[in-house]
């Protein structure tokens, strides 16, 4: 698969954030993506030493239809945590 592909959006919560200073990014990325694709499209998208890949497929939750009281359930996701070298950084998680 291609980067674009790959790694859909990086993810900005509080936890997400936090985890970044002990070298830990997360991002969401396609469900049929598997690690080694995801470590592959972190390296070269951002020039970083891969050193290990934790993934999950999150359910999606229910989303209220507007104007109604009907409910749908959003599309399901996968979250991939990346764990790089020492002393290396992701430039979109970094705060300040």
């Amino acid at each position: 698969m291609e980067i674009p592909k790959v790694i859909k959006s990086p993810v900005l919560t509080e936890k997400s954030l936090q985890e970044a200073t002990d070298g830990k990014y997360t991002f969401e990325v396609d469900l049929k993506a598997n690690k080694r694709e995801v470590a592959q499209a972190v390296k070269e998208a951002f020039n970083v030493d891969v050193l290990g890949v934790t993934t999950r497929i999150l359910k999606g939750r229910r989303v209220r239809i507007r104007g109604t009281k009907l409910t749908r359930a959003a599309s399901k996701f996968k979250k991939a945590t990346v764990k790089v070298a020492a002393g290396q950084k992701i430039p979109a998680f970094e705060t300040g």
